[in-house]
């Protein structure tokens, strides 16, 4: 499925049922970001916001969900009807009930075309989450997964139909900045985005230790705030845990904590200074994620845990994949790209290869021409 060249696209309104800035989380990013994206091809987008406070300001929003209940408040209906192509964010912890069921008979209230966005798509769901996105696939008239191997798992190990399901890459919210580069004198490595446990960043400070060897030694560099629904529950325990673990290794000269939010023209200079980022992540459900796309866009060697999106989408080159929670494997890899230029320089040059196809202008268009599908499948038969 092409996007459409831009003097053929029709005009079109779309309504996004997601969380959204100034919300912190990556649904609400990504949903920013296809929205721009739209609006960047002509498009006009309005949002039903999920979730945030009703005084969060955005020119965008429209109406918002009922996040009491779940169920479609006559505002978010009404702006729903009035659009040509709805889509809904999906991710289990956005919506109100039970695994976010809510959203279930949410879409099935909703006339219009529905293109539903799965974020995750769990390996091993329990019944109730099978239940769940199996009746949002249902509901929908489309549903998107952002790499293969979430099309293949939804395909075989749900009940859904095959024929709805497309694949459309994540987008990338940085690009490169042509500004200063790495400094090979001071090696940075780099994760970044919102803290909590999963993010195996603790691996990657084990690891750290393994290669204090090496001279000029690596900084690394963990950038972002705790997620706010981790610290509503643990506070900072997880950053003061990988402080702690830093402290024991004898490693806290070398790992500097970056706390904050950050603009898109400063993170893209923070990611190209980088010399690798690194992606330790712990979770095998991982199909899609924000922060590899930006770091392949950004033109960075990425070293990242098998996840399937990593494993996907570094299989040209472009990073190297290791075992989850394998401290030796992860700093043998890092040993491998720091003191190995051209094979830096190689791992670079794939990820610039790819980065085109992930600019949000064009993964938006494919957006675009899917709804025009939609359109014209509902549209009735002239006789």
């Amino acid at each position: 499925m092409s996007p459409l060249p831009v003097a053929d696209r029709p005009h079109r309104k779309y309504a996004m049922v997601s969380t959204f800035p100034p919300t912190a989380c990556g649904i609400a990013t990504f949903a920013a970001a296809l929205s721009g994206g739209l609006i960047e091809l002509g498009q006009d987008v309005g949002v039903v916001r999920v979730g945030g406070s009703r005084d969060a300001v955005n020119d965008l929003v429209e109406a918002h969900f009922n996040d009491a209940d779940g169920a479609l408040s006559s505002d978010a209906h009404t702006r729903l009807e009035l659009a040509d192509v709805v889509v809904v964010q999906h991710e289990y912890g956005i919506f109100p009930g039970r695994d976010g069921d809510s959203i279930v008979a949410a879409l099935e209230a909703i006339a219009r075309p529905t293109i539903v966005v799965a974020h995750t798509v769990l390996e091993r769901p329990t019944p109730h989450q099978r239940s769940v996105l199996e009746g949002v696939a249902r509901s929908a008239d489309a549903v998107v997964v952002m790499t293969q191997a979430g099309r293949s798992r939804l395909c075989s190990r749900y009940d859904v139909d095959p024929v709805k399901v497309t694949v459309i890459p994540h987008g990338a919210a940085v690009s490169p900045t042509g500004g200063p580069g790495p400094d090979p004198r001071h090696p940075m490595l780099l994760t970044w985005g919102l803290l909590g446990p999963g993010k195996g960043i603790e691996w990657a400070i084990d690891a750290l230790t393994l290669v204090k060897d090496l001279r000029p030694g690596p900084l690394y560099r963990i950038a972002g705030d705790t997620h706010p629904k981790v610290a509503e529950l643990e506070g900072e325990a997880y950053r003061d845990m990988l402080a702690r673990r830093a402290l024991d290794r004898g490693v806290s000269a070398q790992v500097q904590f970056d706390a904050g939010y950050r603009g898109l023209d400063d993170l893209a200079r923070m990611i190209a200074k980088s010399s690798i980022v690194v992606l330790p992540y712990d979770s095998p459900d991982q199909v899609t994620s924000g922060v590899l796309v930006d770091a392949i866009a950004a033109g960075r060697p990425v070293i990242a845990t098998a996840f399937p999106h990593a494993v996907e989408l570094l299989a040209g080159g472009a990073g190297i994949v290791v075992p989850r929670r394998d401290p030796v494997a992860l700093a043998t890899a890092l040993r491998t790209v720091l003191t190995s230029p051209r094979l830096a320089e190689s791992m670079s040059a794939e990820a610039r290869r790819l980065a085109p196809s992930l600019a949000w202008s064009s993964v938006a268009g494919r957006y675009a021409a899917l709804g025009e599908q939609l359109i014209k499948r509902r549209a009735p038969v002239s006789a």
